[in-house]
C-alpha cells in the first residue's frame, strides 16, 4: 500500500474556525505572537501565557472538524496515511485519522514545566490551568505546547516518515516555519508533492505539483487526483 504524508498547518484548522498560529500581521487573536508562543514569553509573564491557552482550549472544544480533516481521513481508505500537523488542536483525530504527529504539541494537553515526560490530558469540563497548579512531583504545570525557542522532539520521527513517503500533500501552511517548512525536502525522489495553497508562492520546485484552492477545496481536488491512480 502506497504511502501518503499530508502536512498541515494553520490554514487547514482556519475554516473550522480556529486560528491556531499566527496571521499574516503577527498577532493571535489579538496577541503579539512572541508573548504567548515562545519560552521568553512564558518566563516574562506566565498568568497572560495561561489564560490565553485556557482560552484557546474553550474554543476548542467547540470546534467541528471540516470536509478537508474528514477527506484526509478518508484516504485512509487507498492508502497507508501519516498526517503531520503543526496545529495544536485534535481535528485530524476526532475526523478519523489513525496516525497523527502533532510537531507543536496538542492543546488538550499539559505537562509539568520541569519534567516534560509528565503529560496531562485535559477534558471538557476539566477547570482552567492556573500559575499555581501542580504536577505530582511539585512543579507547575504548563501548556504542552512547542513555543519559539524551544526544541520540537517529534521532528525526527517526521523526518523518518517523510522520507518514506510515496505521496505528500502540503495543505494550509506557508512553509515559513522552520523547522517544520524542512519538511518537504526530506520527500525521496521518487515522491510526488503536491502544493495546496489560494496564494502561489514566489519560488516553488519543479517536482511540486501546484493546486490553487483553499484548504478543503483543495484536498478534494487532490483526493480526487490521487483516487483515480491508485497504486496498491
Amino acid at each position: 500500500m502506497k504511502r501518503v504524508v499530508v502536512l498541515t498547518g494553520a490554514g487547514m484548522s482556519a475554516e473550522s474556525g480556529l486560528k491556531t498560529f499566527r496571521d499574516s500581521d503577527g498577532l493571535w487573536e489579538n496577541y503579539d505572537v512572541m508573548e504567548v508562543a515562545s519560552i521568553e514569553g512564558w518566563h516574562r509573564n506566565p498568568s497572560l501565557v495561561q489564560q490565553f491557552y485556557n482560552d484557546r482550549r474553550r474554543q476548542l472544544w467547540e470546534a467541528k472538524p471540516n470536509q478537508g480533516h474528514f477527506d484526509i481521513a478518508s484516504l485512509e481508505e487507498n492508502f497507508h496515511v501519516d498526517v503531520i500537523t503543526q496545529n495544536v488542536d485534535d481535528l485530524h483525530e476526532r475526523a478519523g485519522s489513525h496516525h497523527v504527529i502533532h510537531l507543536h504539541g496538542e492543546l488538550k494537553k499539559i505537562r509539568s514545566s520541569r519534567f516534560p515526560h509528565l503529560v496531562y490530558e485535559l477534558g471538557p469540563n476539566d477547570p482552567d490551568v492556573q500559575m499555581g497548579d501542580l504536577c505530582e512531583k511539585g512543579t507547575q504545570l504548563r501548556p504542552d505546547i512547542v513555543w519559539f525557542g524551544e526544541a520540537v522532539p517529534m521532528m525526527d520521527p517526521a523526518i523518518k516518515i517523510v522520507s518514506e513517503a510515496d505521496i505528500v500533500l502540503i495543505v494550509g501552511t506557508s512553509l515559513s516555519v522552520y523547522p517544520a517548512a524542512s519538511l518537504m525536502n526530506f520527500a525521496p525522489s521518487h515522491a510526488k508533492i503536491y502544493l495546496v495553497d489560494p496564494k502561489r508562492p514566489s519560488s516553488l520546485p519543479e517536482r511540486v505539483d501546484y493546486i490553487c484552492a483553499k484548504a478543503s477545496e483543495g484536498v478534494a481536488i487532490f483526493r480526487d487526483r490521487v483516487k483515480n491512480n491508485i497504486v496498491r
